[in-house]
């Protein structure tokens, strides 16, 4: 596909980003003319897209977070689509935010070759009068500038309407990493792109978080394990020197002998690290840091069988695996929270009565009157369910609701009044009740959400189990509580018979 570039004034670099606005082959074709990269072999070529880059030019929307394996080239394929948007569109404002010092110099070496290496009739129209300096590169003739900040700079940004923002390595940004992309989002303009990007770095942190809520906050997830890249390839191993999870690894990925022969060397170079540096499974890759409260091999297992929700409701912040059957029994525990926008959540969890199974689950940001009508509404369709409130904190009003507007009867309690009381020692028996369900019978819990909020539930050094820093434990103490008043009620029951 040839392109006119014609002088390069500003009306042909227009008509370019039409091209480039069509998508597919054509912008495709066009990346690859117009900018030019430095290869592994050292010499210049033009950036024509790899495996993982041409998956994600297919999927991109506008917002975005990639998880990705070290040296897929990502980083690269995101500026140089941001570097033509910023030149062929006229006041087009972007900004890429590295973790360091050095990454950041790094990405806007790439920015300049693409900038040097233009095509002439580029290079000698409007573009001839950009403007550099260390961080920032201007284009008067078209209104239009591109960023390369450091997240350690806390004025990152500010003071501009940025059209496309670009975060790499957000696991390792430096402080405040939530409140430093608080600020950039806050300048990012409605309809402007977004990618989140890193390779993971623990099951904790702003990315970790940012990962977990992408289905709520609307965010296209793309995944790039270190297979997609075809330079990853090592001495090949035959198929009957294969162990069961290289064999399984074939199977469900087409893996080349040669390919678990490099992933043998990643094993022995990184040994535990391996998983982190080279990812091959999106959960999995996120290492939990400090010692989880939970066995982390149960997890890693549920979560490798998890099946979708049969339902979702409330744009996906319910979810439903088994609809309420006529005559059974059901236990609906609710942790609730004080219902801002920020902090943590009110989480509900159903459960049946008499197998334990997780039927139903709620998460979101609810003060106690929606939280006490969404647990009637609940609660009803299961049959009148058994509603198990946590009296701490929040749940008095939740509980005042529940009795005087809408007069639901069927409240657990104690001989102190409704509601379920957490203490110090009550938890720790909880969390244990829990984890002994997630070992001896884990198909009873359906909910990603609760078995990754399960992995970065800690022992801290003070002997507290609870959610790491940023996280949040609302599905884990709305289960916990569950299973408690669910043995409590099967006890009871067994003492009658």
């Amino acid at each position: 596909m040839q392109f006119n570039f014609g002088t390069g004034s500003r009306e042909d670099l227009v008509d370019l980003g039409l091209e480039l606005d069509k998508g597919g082959e054509s912008a495709l074709e066009l990346t690859k003319e117009v900018l030019k990269i430095r290869n592994r072999l050292g010499r210049r070529a033009g950036l024509a897209a790899n495996r993982a880059q041409l998956e994600y030019h297919s999927k991109a929307r506008q917002k975005n977070i990639v998880l990705k394996a070290r040296q897929m080239g990502v980083t690269t394929w995101i500026a140089g689509r941001f570097f033509l948007r910023t030149i062929l569109h006229p006041g087009t404002v972007t900004v890429q935010v590295a973790h360091t010092q050095e990454a950041a110099e790094q990405i806007f070496r790439i920015v300049h070759r693409f900038l040097d290496h233009l095509p002439k009739p580029l290079r000698e129209g409007v573009l001839k009068g950009a403007q550099r300096s260390a961080r920032r590169i201007v284009f008067p003739g078209l209104d239009s500038e591109y960023l390369v900040e450091t997240a350690g700079d806390r004025n990152a940004g500010r003071g501009l309407t940025i059209s496309n923002l670009h975060c790499t390595e957000l696991a390792r940004w430096p402080g405040d990493a939530e409140e430093t992309l608080g600020g950039l989002l806050a300048t990012l303009s409605p309809d402007g792109e977004l990618v989140l990007e890193s390779t993971p770095n623990g099951a904790s942190g702003c990315f970790w978080k940012e990962w977990q809520e992408a289905e709520r906050t609307g965010m296209i997830r793309h995944f790039f394990p270190w297979w997609l890249e075809n330079a990853y390839v090592g001495v090949p191993v035959e198929k009957g020197e294969m162990t069961e999870i290289e064999r399984q690894l074939v199977e469900k990925h087409k893996l080349q002998p040669e390919q678990i022969g490099y992933r043998r060397q990643l094993h022995q170079n990184f040994r535990g690290l391996a998983k982190q540096e080279y990812a091959e499974d999106a959960n999995e890759c996120f290492l939990a840091s400090g010692e989880c409260a939970f066995d982390l091999e149960s997890i890693r297992r549920r979560l490798a069988e998890l099946t979708p929700p049969v339902e979702t409701r409330r744009n996906g912040s319910m979810r439903i695996w088994m609809r309420p059957e006529k005559g059974r029994k059901y236990v609906l525990a609710v942790d609730p929270a004080g219902g801002g926008s920020g902090g943590d959540y009110t989480a509900m969890e159903m459960v049946d009565m008499e197998t334990g199974m997780q039927c139903a689950e709620l998460e979101e940001h609810l003060p106690p009157l929606e939280t006490a009508e969404a647990a009637v509404s609940l609660a009803r369709e299961y049959n009148g369910a058994l509603v198990a409130v946590e009296r701490n904190n929040h749940g008095s009003g939740v509980l005042a609701h529940l009795e005087g507007l809408h007069r639901y009867d069927r409240l657990y309690g104690d001989k102190d009044g409704p509601g379920f009381l957490t203490s110090m020692l009550s938890r720790r028996q909880m969390i244990a009740r829990l984890d002994q369900v997630l070992v001896e019978t884990p198909a009873a819990l359906r909910s990603e959400r609760l078995l990754l909020q399960c992995r970065g539930f800690v022992r801290q050094a003070n002997g507290r189990d609870e959610a790491r820093a940023g996280e949040h434990d609302d599905c884990v103490l709305a289960m916990a509580i569950a299973l408690a008043v669910r043995d409590q009620a099967c006890g009871r029951r067994a003492a009658l018979a």
